[in-house]
């Protein structure tokens, strides 16, 4: 299969939801309840919830083998997938698979849907699904939670803007590669910044809707221990200041402006339970 084929059929509908494992769900939970979720649903075969707000879906995942493969102790919280939606999942599959991508065994109970996925750096998950059958993977997998609406509204505008990857030295030409050739991403221009991370690669979907940011060990870091993998989301918000009153208002705390820069531009939540941060940034639907 030639480049021209594989790139010419990738693109990506939008991002389903992402996966946090962890050991502490009760509290994980009080913080993603702080930022603006609702629990909705509960896994049908797991100890897994699904939390909204939005368009936007994270599963919280504790089952008791959720953190299993993780290399760094003692964690308690890890950003452990991201799942596309693709048009259709087979295909894109197979692609990721002829680029090189490793599979991720199965791991769908009876009457689930069995999601394929590949592994992304560090242990990561990228799930592809689609809707080709006109049922979504949340009726499928979930049984909604008694007196839960299932259409949360957003806090301040919230909704998906990106992910933070975190690889090691030398690898940004790698993913790059990889993200252009199996979902159509594409590099933006030397200088083009969002949020408060002013350095690393950063790659915007086919849809221009999403956004992959590469960071690798800073200089003079190499013999650091680098935890390689997912590190947080952005969330994007029409107006981050107004976002930034909201949350603190609800008892999530920031990072101070002065040490980030322009606060207009984006805001980091200081350290939550497990090390967790999201990272808001200025952007419109």
């Amino acid at each position: 299969m030639g480049f021209e084929e594989i790139a010419g059929n990738s693109e990506i509908e939008g991002i389903e939801f992402v996966e946090y494992a962890t050991s502490r769900p009760k509290e994980f939970g009080a913080v993603l309840t702080a930022m603006g979720f609702q629990p909705v649903a509960r896994h049908r075969s797991r100890e897994v919830l699904l939390y909204r707000q939005g368009d936007v879906n994270v599963i919280v995942n504790a089952d008791a083998r959720a953190l299993d493969g993780e290399t760094e102790a003692g964690a308690v919280v890890v950003l452990k997938a991201l799942a596309i939606r693709v048009p259709d999942a087979g295909m894109a599959y197979r692609r990721a698979l002829d680029c090189g991508g490793q599979p991720v065994p199965t791991r769908s109970g009876p009457m689930e849907l069995n999601i394929p996925g590949i592994h992304g750096p560090g242990g990561s998950v990228l799930f592809l699904l689609d809707r080709r059958a006109g049922v979504s993977f949340y009726e499928v997998d979930f049984l909604p939670l008694a007196g839960a609406r299932v259409d949360v509204p957003a806090l301040a505008g919230l909704h998906f803007f990106g992910i933070v990857q975190y690889i090691l030295a030398g690898e940004t030409p790698r993913w790059c590669n990889f993200y252009e050739r199996v979902l159509g991403f594409s590099m933006l221009p030397e200088g083009v910044r969002f949020g408060v991370l002013p350095r690393g690669a950063i790659m915007k979907s086919a849809c221009g809707r999403f956004f992959l940011q590469f960071i690798e060990p800073p200089a003079g870091a190499e013999d650091a221990h680098w935890q390689e993998g997912f590190n947080r989301i952005g969330l994007g918000v029409p107006d981050v200041e107004t976002a930034v009153a909201e949350l603190e208002a609800r008892g999530i705390h920031f990072v101070d402006s002065s040490l980030l820069g322009n606060r207009e531009l984006g805001a980091l939540t200081r350290t939550l339970v497990g090390g967790t941060q999201f990272e808001l940034v200025h952007h419109s639907m």
